[in-house]
């Protein structure tokens, strides 16, 4: 399946695997980087979340992952696409989040106004083919 299907939708399901080997898939917003050619082995998916999330830490220990096309309760639409996930900081992660406010407007901005309240810190997960 080529990374070309899911520029249009809204969600996508985001496998993460503990220690054990088992997969966790949680459905997530994510935003295409458009300066990279999805239908290629440089398509970039950015996706944020809770510094100290499950699917943080399963990342900072394994970075392989799985993503597929899915509605907002996580059902898949279509095929699972092998890919490897990053942290990113700096440049990398204010790109990402101008690309999530742009694509999620306004109801991204309404959920980051509530989170100051919480003090969680944010951080930004680069989504990458996996390596061939």
């Amino acid at each position: 399946m080529s990374l070309e299907a899911f520029a249009a939708l809204k969600y996508l399901s985001l496998e993460t695997f503990r220690k054990s080997g088992a997969g966790v898939r949680t459905p997530i917003w994510f935003a295409g980087d458009p300066a990279r050619n999805l239908g290629s082995g440089d398509a970039r998916f950015f996706v944020y979340t809770e510094a100290d999330s499950g699917k943080v830490k399963r990342i900072r220990n394994n970075g392989r992952v799985r993503i597929a096309p899915c509605d907002v309760r996580g059902k898949i639409l279509s095929d699972w696409v092998d890919a490897r996930a990053e942290i990113v900081t700096g440049s990398d992660f204010e790109y990402g989040m101008q690309l999530l406010n742009k694509k999620y407007f306004p109801w991204k901005q309404l959920l980051d106004f509530f989170a100051k309240f919480r003090s969680r810190e944010r951080v930004v997960i680069a989504i990458l083919p996996a390596q061939a």
